[in-house]
């Protein structure tokens, strides 16, 4: 080039006889880059993105790396050693160096070349950032419990159905073969009328304590304020951050109802065939919580102590956690985490599956796949917000039952309890401004 930064004659010969020279030999392109052989090419390949990382997100974050049309680009957390931690997952998986870490998940979200999140952060964040996400333009996963209110599971639905992003509720056990089977045992008309459902919780609890205040880390270390996010501000304490949240009523989901009931109840709702509605009628008793539909089907929402040893004499142990039971005029049928399935009549025994094709219940494989195909079509997951809004409100009306030990009814259209203003009044709950 001359001093003027224009290109002399000399230049021009020297990248003309350059360009002939490469014509002259054929461009090989890898056949991964054509999709070829079995391969998907990177363009066709679904991005995402993880907002919040810990152990229940490295659960599911290590079934999704194994889907070949998915490729995770970058993890968002507040923990630095938990961010760490997920890059070891997926550049170990990838063999690669190429995952991007961010402190603020705002961060992640800004970028246009993410498709999907899967947000797993404790309960108080997932609406919020599912929301956030939505309107992002990407397509979300998350983690139960999806809202942490009745107002947060009504936002979230309506999210969705406004931008138009494809949504599953992280209630995996939809997609696991004996719970579908348990309830096509009640579809199908095997166990007759349906009259009763069980569905298995956690003791209900409610704390409202503080643990000791600690030094409150460098932001970078644990940010405090985006880790509190729209919960009340309390001072720091490690053990939060390391899962003690769980039962705080400030953090938890309908005093830690919905850590089973997210799963159980929806379970009930679908064999009931109730996506679209929910209990009329919510009753705490001792040991138990008695709710009712419209229909005259009676839900028993079962207290269980942990451990899981000393349950109710109609569980039966080696069921597995979050047991579910349908009864039918003409027989029954119960299952668990283990695979299991206890039916009666013994005639019905030659309808369940061998046991050698049982899978977990913690099992997200075909969840997760559900939700990357209906990426693909536009179509509605397994777990869509309609679903997880219904079975979502319906454990938090049984906790503020709970919660303010009397009966309570429920207007499943309007979505508010009937003539009673306390119990409306916990539908929601004030946010804090953590925006900085």
């Amino acid at each position: 080039m001359n001093p003027l930064g224009q290109k002399t004659r000399r230049d021009f010969l020297l990248s003309t006889a350059a360009a002939t020279a490469v014509a002259s030999f054929p461009t090989i392109i890898p056949a991964t880059a054509l999709g070829r052989d079995g391969a998907i090419a990177p363009s066709e390949k679904i991005t995402l993105g993880v907002i919040g990382i810990g152990p229940r997100c490295t659960y599911d974050l290590t079934a999704m790396l194994k889907l070949a049309d998915i490729r995770c680009v970058a993890i968002a957390d507040v923990q630095a050693k938990r961010r760490d931690a997920g890059k070891l997952l997926v550049d170990g998986h990838y063999g690669n160096k190429d995952c991007v870490l961010y402190r603020d998940f705002r961060d992640l979200l800004a970028r246009k070349d993410i498709d999907s999140v899967i947000v797993a952060t404790g309960d108080r964040w997932h609406a919020a950032a599912s929301i956030l996400a939505a309107k992002a333009g990407k397509d979300v996963y998350s983690e139960k419990p999806c809202g942490i209110t009745i107002a947060a599971c009504q936002e979230l639905a309506e999210t969705m159905r406004k931008e138009r992003r494809i949504f599953q509720a992280g209630t995996q056990r939809r997609s696991v073969p004996n719970f579908q089977k348990a309830v096509e045992l009640v579809h199908t008309g095997k166990l007759g009328k349906l009259h009763t459902m069980h569905a298995s919780v956690y003791i209900p609890t409610l704390d409202n304590t503080w643990m000791p205040a600690q030094p409150q880390p460098a932001r970078d270390v644990v940010d405090w304020n985006l880790w509190l996010g729209p919960a009340a501000w309390r001072p720091f304490n490690q053990a939060y951050c390391d899962g003690k949240w769980r039962g705080q009523w400030d953090f938890d989901s309908g005093a830690r109802l919905l850590d089973w009931g997210a799963h159980t109840v929806d379970l009930c709702q679908w064999a009931n065939q109730a996506d679209d509605t929910m209990p009329i009628e919510y009753d705490p008793q001792e040991k138990n919580l008695i709710c009712r539909y419209a229909n005259g089907v009676k839900l028993v929402i079962d207290f269980l102590p942990q451990p899981f040893g000393d349950r109710s004499p109609h569980y039966i142990t080696r069921l597995g956690t979050c047991p579910v039971r349908f009864i039918g005029d003409q027989g029954s049928v119960e299952t668990g985490d283990e695979g299991e399935i206890v039916v009666t009549p013994e005639s019905l025994q030659k309808e369940i599956p061998d046991a050698s094709k049982r899978v977990r219940g913690l099992d997200v494989s075909a969840h997760a796949r559900n939700f990357f195909d209906c990426i693909r079509s536009r179509s509605e997951t397994v777990a869509n917000p309609t679903v997880m809004r219904r079975s979502h409100i319906a454990c938090h009306a049984a906790a503020i039952a709970w919660v303010l030990q009397r009966k309570l009814k429920f207007d499943p259209v309007k979505e508010e309890f009937v003539d009673d203003s306390e119990a409306n009044l916990l539908r929601s709950r004030p946010a804090r401004n953590w925006v900085t």
